[in-house]
């Protein structure tokens, strides 16, 4: 398989099946990554992980993945670093990877202690471009984009490779094609350029579990419970307790990572 995407380093596609959706509760049970080269060729990845906790049934029955299928292989911890290097200096691209496949790798390669520097990388997620576009789900993007009936939808290499496909005839069909934000506000055009498209994927989020988010104006706020909308720096302030529950809750160990750096920025101005 071959791509046309204009790449300033290589693009790595991936998508995760898992025992479910809670990014600090659950795990990966398989990853696919198909990672385009500056070169046009493309590199398929796929291995199946023990959890190391049951798959529920109704996660069985969305990817077919079962206990069984997962009890002799390496957790994700065995993998984690030849993982990590194999992705070392890759952008990330996916379909609804920015709240869901992203936040969940993050969290996997922290448990495993990797460290897995993504401070640098682009982000291109294929699902926001097509919602902005043409609102629908991967199956119905497959067809629209590349004109195919996606067959084995919720395996992971399917569906890696079939974004790998929508993105590169995204960037074909909707070419110099201006759009509008959320405001009416006309916005560059789509270009095949990973810069641009990892703006318009990109979220205000701070953390990956979308629990803090920038506001208009960049000021960090939290997005949930009884503080939401309010800074973050100015609830640490004014209820210093609040971190401390955080902390020791039941959050994303990247939300913690975060919150900490945000805490410390805020003593050191």
């Amino acid at each position: 398989m071959e791509h046309q995407l204009q790449l300033k380093r290589p693009l790595a596609f991936f998508d995760l099946e898992t025992t479910g959706i809670q990014i600090n509760r659950d795990r990966i049970v398989e990853i696919s990554i198909a990672k385009a080269n500056l070169d046009g060729t493309v590199e398929v990845k796929t291995r199946r992980v023990n959890p190391g906790i049951p798959i529920p049934l109704e996660a069985s029955l969305v990817h077919g993945i079962y206990d069984d299928d997962v009890k002799d292989e390496p957790t994700f911890r065995m993998v984690a670093r030849s993982l990590s290097t194999f992705l070392d200096g890759c952008d990330l691209a996916g379909f609804n990877s920015n709240r869901f496949d992203v936040p969940m790798l993050v969290e996997e390669m922290l448990r495993a202690e990797v460290d897995f520097d993504m401070k640098n990388r682009k982000l291109v997620d294929a699902q926001r471009i097509f919602h902005l576009m043409e609102p629908r789900n991967l199956t119905a993007a497959y067809q629209f984009y590349c004109g195919k009936e996606l067959i084995g939808a919720h395996g992971a290499e399917a569906d890696v490779l079939a974004t790998l496909e929508v993105l590169n005839a995204q960037v074909k069909h909707y070419a110099n094609k201006s759009i509008k934000d959320a405001e009416g506000k006309e916005v560059f055009p789509i270009q095949n350029d990973m810069d641009k498209l990892h703006e318009l994927s990109a979220s205000n989020s701070i953390d990956y579990a979308n629990r803090m988010a920038y506001n208009k104006d960049r000021v960090a706020c939290f997005n949930f419970g009884k503080h939401i909308g309010r800074p973050v720096l100015d609830v640490l302030k004014s209820d210093p307790s609040y971190y401390d529950w955080m902390m020791k809750g039941d959050f994303p160990m990247d939300t913690k990572r975060k919150l900490t750096e945000i805490k410390l920025q805020g003593f050191q101005r």
